[in-house]
């Protein structure tokens, strides 16, 4: 099954929205902590409607318990990041894939780029006035182009 990892998330809504993402397309939700809200926020719920409760949700303390606990190949891992050098239109995604995105405001930290250099992949965009979209609307567009062809 394909998942959506999210390093330390910031905003409520943006992890509500992506969990209802995750159950229209039948993906894990995987929350890296500290989280910057509660799980238990209503504004997560509010963004998720009542398709919260059909989240598939897993938590991990740390992105090492991740690692840890999943110990993921490198095939499996692809990190979104504005200055990726690779489309995301580029790879084959397996089945098993890790779609991974940091902090709406500092984005996947430095360390883990630095573990991962050649899986960092970006959504491209025409305008030269935009850096980057909103996480739910990345983490959206990637979900649909790992799964294309397989939907």
């Amino acid at each position: 099954m394909t998942a959506i990892v999210l390093i330390q998330p910031e905003i409520p809504g943006n992890t509500g929205a992506i969990g209802r993402t995750c159950v229209a397309l039948d993906m894990e939700l995987i929350l890296i902590h500290p989280l910057g809200f509660e799980i238990s926020d209503s504004r997560v719920k509010r963004s998720g409607l009542d398709y919260w409760p059909h989240v598939q949700l897993t938590e991990y303390a740390s992105w090492e318990a991740f690692l840890a606990a999943r110990t993921p190949r490198p095939d499996q891992m692809f990190l979104f990041e504005e200055f990726g050098s690779r489309s995301f239109y580029d790879p084959e995604y397996p089945d098993d894939a890790f779609l991974i995105f940091g902090q709406e405001t500092k984005g996947i930290p430095r360390s883990i780029i630095a573990q991962h250099e050649g899986r960092l992949f970006h959504l491209p965009m025409r305008s030269a006035v935009i850096r980057s979209l909103n996480l739910a609307n990345t983490v959206t567009a990637a979900a649909y182009q790992a799964l294309r062809g397989k939907l």
